[in-house]
């Protein structure tokens, strides 16, 4: 069953563009390095996942797990089901929001420092092949 938050996400934004930024993501984390770590060891895997953000997601597992794709693809989509939601964000989701949920943590479409964050994803996407 998926939950209604994805089930919305889904509706707005295409599986395509979603795609597209999951991708835009983890080249910009990790040049999309499955084996990556950074932050002085505090995030792993292509989407930099920090371990608070793991325990945040809910996804069942353990955190060293995040340095498979596909898991840490399932803990981001859960992450941004728990805090890009409408009733949060007082409107619909974008692109931009989830992007900067995820480097910026929960509030993180509201910080002026994942701006730039933004950018950078922005780039990769209008360097993507469509």
């Amino acid at each position: 069953m998926i939950p209604s938050i994805m089930l919305s996400l889904v509706c707005l934004l295409s599986p395509p563009a979603m795609d597209d930024l999951l991708r835009a993501i983890r080249i910009v984390e990790s040049n999309d390095n499955p084996a990556a770590v950074g932050d002085g060891g505090k995030a792993i895997g292509c989407y930099q996942i920090w371990r608070v953000y793991w325990i945040d997601s809910g996804i069942p597992g353990t955190y060293q797990d995040c340095y498979d794709r596909g898991y840490s693809t399932r803990v981001v989509r859960a992450y941004w089901e728990r805090y890009a939601t409408r009733k949060r964000l007082g409107r619909e989701p974008t692109l931009e929001d989830l992007a900067r949920i995820h480097n910026g943590g929960p509030n993180g479409f509201k910080k002026e420092s994942t701006l730039k964050y933004w950018a950078k994803i922005q780039q990769v996407l209008r360097e993507q092949p469509h």
